[in-house]
């Protein structure tokens, strides 16, 4: 598992008013598990941020109408793709915090699966403790909030 950016070429394929590229791999496999997963990085030579979604074809990268007219891309085109998980992850963490949240299962899952902005707030508040006592008090009430579901203070 490794966080490296994706590269790959697919097809912008279009369902119903859907359109979406199919993913060569599974970010499960390459990013770790998680409920949802948050990415950054470039379609078709543009920036691009968004969550992948899980289908029956696997996980597939959708691309909104409002984007693609924007951006020239229409279905059927070929286009390179370039993805990376997007905000703070477990692994890049500090080991203190890594630690509590491999510690508890269903927190580090959330912690996992939330959107960036609330893994960057948490990772703020904690970071931003001037004292070790405040830091772990910290990481302890982020780690029960995460465990009962909660995502913010």
């Amino acid at each position: 598992m490794t966080n490296a950016p994706r590269r790959f070429t697919g097809t912008l394929t279009e369902s119903g008013s859907r359109a979406f590229v199919e993913l060569p791999f599974d970010p499960d496999d390459a990013w770790g598990p998680k409920d949802r997963h948050y990415v950054a990085g470039h379609v078709g030579g543009r920036r691009f941020r968004g969550v992948l979604d899980r289908t029956a074809l696997g996980f597939v990268l959708p691309l909104g109408p409002a984007w693609r007219r924007d951006n020239g891309i229409v279905p059927g085109a070929t286009i390179d793709v370039e993805l990376v998980p997007e905000g703070p992850l477990v692994e890049s963490l500090d080991a203190d915090i890594a630690t509590a949240l491999d510690a508890a299962p269903k927190a580090g899952s959330l912690f996992r699966s939330i959107a960036p902005f609330y893994r960057k707030n948490f990772v703020r508040w904690i970071t931003s403790a001037k004292r070790p006592e405040t830091r772990s008090a910290r990481i302890a009430e982020m780690v029960n909030l995460l465990a009962t579901g909660k995502i913010e203070r």
